[in-house]
């Protein structure tokens, strides 16, 4: 019997990505990028420059994929999440997402520090559900999580580092995805925080359906992940299996 085949969750066909640089300073600064990248990334414009963060993708990922993506700063792995969650738009080639993708990319707060950590929280979950059914329940789990308390109720200008950390943190992680783009980086608080928020944090990524992590630690990715993109100067140069990826970047790449 022949095993069926998951369906397409991404499908991108020569994707291409350019980004605008028109400004007074893009006069000056025109040179020293044209100097600094090569292989078409910048181009010179009427109005300053253009910058081609991603060029020609082609790839398909299906339902249940543990995608890592692959490469140094600036090749591309954080601006291919960004264009695969609807932050960006593909300038040119085929781009279809077959479900929502759910960025785990933004390392701040959408609402102003003027509001309270519970109108933080309700905005969050009024944007997730589109209704306040069920918000008692989620509320609880949220102040518990973060360890706030009664500091829910106060502006967040007011909070320390460590408590909008916290808060943030149980917000992005306080649900599951059919597709989670994830990129690497994001803070816990404190270090007596740190051993709770890593367990919530793997059981979060193991409930997506799918999930596109993009790290520089090998072995995050190899305890997440299967299959990896190699990203350099805005095009996927390798695509295959986990270790067969590392392998081929550490190589070519670094």
């Amino acid at each position: 019997m022949t095993a069926a085949i998951a369906s397409p969750v991404l499908e991108l066909r020569d994707v291409w990505l350019k980004i605008p640089v028109n400004s007074q300073e893009a006069r000056t600064i025109k040179k020293a990028l044209l100097r600094s990248l090569t292989g078409g990334a910048v181009h010179q414009t009427r109005t300053g420059a253009e910058v081609e963060a991603l060029r020609g993708i082609t790839c398909t990922i299906h339902h249940g994929e543990r995608v890592a993506l692959i490469g140094h700063n600036g090749a591309g792995k954080s601006t291919f999440l960004r264009l695969i969650s609807g932050i960006y738009t593909a300038t040119a080639g085929f781009f279809r997402a077959s479900c929502p993708v759910y960025p785990m990319i933004q390392k701040s707060f959408l609402t102003g520090p003027e509001l309270s950590g519970l109108q933080a929280v309700k905005g969050h979950y009024l944007l997730a559900h589109g209704h306040l059914r069920g918000f008692s329940q989620y509320l609880e789990d949220i102040v518990a999580f973060s360890e706030l308390g009664d500091f829910i109720h106060l502006p967040m200008k007011g909070y320390s580092e460590g408590m909008s950390a916290r808060l943030l943190f149980a917000l992005l992680t306080s649900g599951s995805h059919d597709c989670l783009a994830l990129d690497e980086g994001f803070g816990a608080g404190d270090a007596r925080f740190f051993e709770r928020a890593q367990q919530r944090m793997e059981e979060f990524i193991e409930a997506a359906g799918t999930l596109i992590l993009a790290s520089h630690a090998d072995d995050l990715l190899r305890q997440f992940c299967r299959r990896g993109l190699v990203f350099h100067r805005g095009e996927i140069v390798f695509d295959g299996p986990l270790d067969d990826s590392l392998a081929f970047y550490h190589e070519t790449c670094c």
